[in-house]
């Protein structure tokens, strides 16, 4: 897996994902501590209410982003949101209201909403080849559930020597030295055959995605991921403390026990990709998290429930890391920041859904009731995406071009005079814009 380092672009991207994440992380345990001292005990709602920012911010924000990704060069697009991420970061400690919080929470969020799919596009351009994009992919993985494990404890340790606002200086520092490495490299930044207004810009990715079949079948998968991490995510804290009436060490090994099931999952995928087709682990994912999800009213005990965890997260990162392959086989390469743009807004309004309804479920209904209901939505998902995702998809498709005149270079290279033909569908958007 750690050979697709050698690549001096991927590496120092990487190196900057890894930073940015532990500043991330940093900063989640500091705002969590902001919000406790500026609000005392309604630090969890004004830590929900600046959750729902997030993904709001997600939702709305990405798709419009990517609309201007290509009118930017790349670097000079993530460099300057890394800046703002840092800026922002800067002014969180001198906070005194809760207003603010939320104000500020929304520029570091909307930032990220521009950042991270574009991000996640140029890996795909940097690494052409599917092996070694799929081993990155895993990496990434890797990097994410180690910030989640690592990060709380970095935090911890320094919370020792010094006071929680010194935490938001570590968040400057790993967004300006994710900023500095990006420096370091020249990323490709693929211009769009054509002009486009900013509607059809804006909108293009969720147009790709909508009409893409595989892709269709990734939101559905998408809803079950959202549903069981809910689960875990939002009700962890009281199974362990209200049900299991343990403490906040045991919070944190239930957690680590998620963790590592991911990890377990995204160190095995690459081989596994190698020998199985992408929707049958995607989907086995899937199920793997509705039936985690389904049988835990039965885990009536701390050992029961990291165990539990544990499959749950093998599920989610068996689910997750391979989305980004899906998503460069259905885009040309300047599309490729609007469909990531697309999966990182749909995807978090899958967790929208879901957030809410795990803790407001949880604490009216109970959670036995709570981890039944978010397993239903984890089946609707698996049965929704093998719906639509076809388990044989056609090689070519039949698709027109209008817009396009007969000497251009993509009909030439198929050969053809015809503005109607066939072409491989992973060449193309499949369906879109195309028409089938």
């Amino acid at each position: 897996m750690l050979s697709v380092l050698a690549n001096r672009t991927y590496r120092h991207l990487f190196a900057a994902q890894v930073i940015a994440l532990i500043g991330t992380g940093l900063a989640t345990v500091a705002l969590g501590l902001l919000a406790w001292q500026i609000a005392g005990e309604d630090a969890g709602l004004v830590l929900g209410t600046a959750l729902a920012i997030k993904m709001v911010a997600y939702v709305t924000l990405a798709p419009v982003a990517s609309a201007f990704a290509d009118r930017v060069p790349r670097r000079a697009m993530l460099v300057a949101l890394d800046l703002i991420r840092a800026a922002v970061a800067v002014a969180l400690p001198f906070v005194s209201d809760v207003w603010h919080i939320y104000v500020l929470i929304f520029l570091l969020q909307a930032a990220s909403a521009g950042f991270t799919p574009t991000f996640q596009a140029t890996i795909p351009d940097v690494l052409p080849d599917e092996g070694e994009y799929t081993r990155a992919l895993s990496l990434s993985r890797l990097a994410y559930d180690l910030e989640s494990l690592l990060s709380p404890m970095l935090a911890a340790a320094l919370l020792t020597v010094v006071s929680f606002p010194v935490l938001f200086g570590g968040t400057v520092i790993g967004f300006l030295a994710s900023a500095a490495l990006l420096l370091t490299v020249t990323l490709p930044s693929p211009k769009p055959a054509r002009p486009r207004g900013i509607w059809d810009r804006t909108t293009r990715g969720t147009r790709i995605y909508l009409a893409t079949p595989r892709l269709r079948g990734l939101l559905a998968l998408n809803l079950a991921v959202a549903a069981a991490g809910a689960m875990v995510i939002v009700n962890t804290v009281v199974l362990v403390k209200a049900r299991l009436g343990l403490g906040e060490p045991q919070v944190a090994l239930a957690l680590a026990a998620f963790g590592g099931g991911s990890m377990a999952a995204a160190l095995i995928l690459p081989k596994l990709l190698e020998r199985i087709a992408d929707r049958p682990a995607m989907i086995t994912g899937a199920a793997i998290l509705a039936l985690g999800t389904f049988v835990g009213p039965l885990a009536g005990s701390l050992p029961v429930l990291m165990a539990l965890w544990v499959v749950i997260g093998f599920g989610y990162s068996l689910t997750q890391t391979p989305t980004g392959r899906l998503l460069r086989r259905s885009a040309q390469p300047e599309d490729r920041p609007a469909i990531f743009a697309a999966q990182f807004a749909l995807s978090h309004a899958c967790w929208l859904l879901t957030y809410p309804l795990a803790g407001r479920f949880g604490a009216a209904f109970g959670l036995d009731t709570t981890f039944l209901l978010m397993a239903a939505l984890a089946v609707l998902g698996v049965v929704l995406a093998l719906r639509l995702w076809p388990a044989a998809e056609p090689d070519a498709l039949p698709h027109t071009h209008p817009d396009l005149p007969a000497d251009h270079p993509h009909l030439k290279e198929h050969g053809i005079e015809s503005h109607r033909h066939s072409v491989v569908i992973d060449d193309l958007h499949p369906r879109w814009p195309h028409g089938a």
